[in-house]
């Protein structure tokens, strides 16, 4: 039987083909919608009292708010590199024309920051792990590189037959090494070379104080939602790269993506000095390096 927590392809209403909200997913603070335009397509939205970051994943669109106008240049897919990314803070009416689909990563937020753009070129691109842990992370809304009220985001690349978001970690509470996030994870699964279809895995699971038990087969346009506990591995199958979208907000005094990693699985860190990075990666760009 499926989880609650999984969000399959296409349960929305057209526009959406993902609809996420606070309300919807059983929490306080994180959204995503995906929007699928045709060509220039309009939709007329409202922040309200959320914080969003939009970006294509497969596409281009324009946003016009308060008299301002930013441009979502077009991208191929979101194998193809990172995206420009536009930033709207709460309390605005905004349109959103384009074409393909555009992610709309929302939190509720309650100070105000301006409006304004990152372009793909200046999104900071890591390399993690190594070995078959190696994946590639677009930081276009990380903590430690965008400033914003609440909202966290990035989008993470794994090669086909890699495993990624491993260690398996957790942010369910708040102290001072750990901040609690709820998290949702967005997938797309490359087509293999052949041209056929994909799939992945995704798990999560608890604590003995907090159970929770989630391992499901997921592919383009699934959602996996997260409010507590461990959660990793998401694994890509041979043949097929994963790319998930994260997108993520608690209800903490600091805005900061502080993790635990289940302490069965950490030592696997110190295993990656001996390795190298998949030499599949980078993915469209030139990347840095990191943990």
């Amino acid at each position: 039987m499926k989880s609650k927590l999984y969000i399959p392809a296409h349960s929305a209403a057209a526009p959406y083909s993902v609809h996420i909200t606070p309300e919807s997913a059983g929490w306080a603070e994180s959204s995503l919608q995906v929007v699928e335009l045709d060509d220039a397509d309009t939709l007329a939205l409202r922040t309200a009292d959320n914080e969003v970051m939009i970006l294509p994943l497969a596409g281009s669109g324009r946003i016009e708010c308060g008299g301002e106008s930013f441009e979502l240049s077009p991208r191929a897919s979101v194998f193809d590199g990172p995206a420009d990314m536009v930033y709207l803070g709460i309390d605005q009416a905004y349109t959103l024309t384009g074409q393909g689909r555009i992610a709309i990563c929302g939190a509720r937020a309650t100070a105000s920051f301006p409006n304004r753009r990152v372009a793909a070129a200046d999104v900071a691109v890591e390399l993690r792990g190594a070995g078959n842990c190696s994946r590639q992370v677009h930081n276009f809304g990380t903590a430690t590189t965008f400033e914003a009220d609440s909202l966290i985001a990035c989008e993470v690349i794994t090669p086909g037959g890699n495993w990624s978001s491993y260690p398996a970690h957790k942010h369910d509470e708040n102290t001072d090494v750990e901040t609690q996030l709820e998290e949702i994870y967005y997938f797309e699964i490359d087509d293999s070379p052949a041209g056929t279809t994909g799939f992945g895995y995704h798990r999560v699971y608890g604590t003995p104080e907090r159970p929770i038990e989630v391992l499901e087969e997921v592919r383009t346009g699934d959602v996996v939602l997260v409010p507590h506990g461990y959660h990793g591995p998401s694994i890509a199958a041979p043949g097929h790269h994963m790319y998930y979208l994260n997108v993520m907000a608690g209800s903490g005094p600091t805005r900061a993506w502080l993790i635990c990693d289940d302490p069965n699985h950490t030592w696997l860190r110190g295993s990656w000095e001996h390795q190298d990075i998949d030499p599949r990666l980078p993915f469209g760009t030139a990347p840095s390096q990191g943990a």
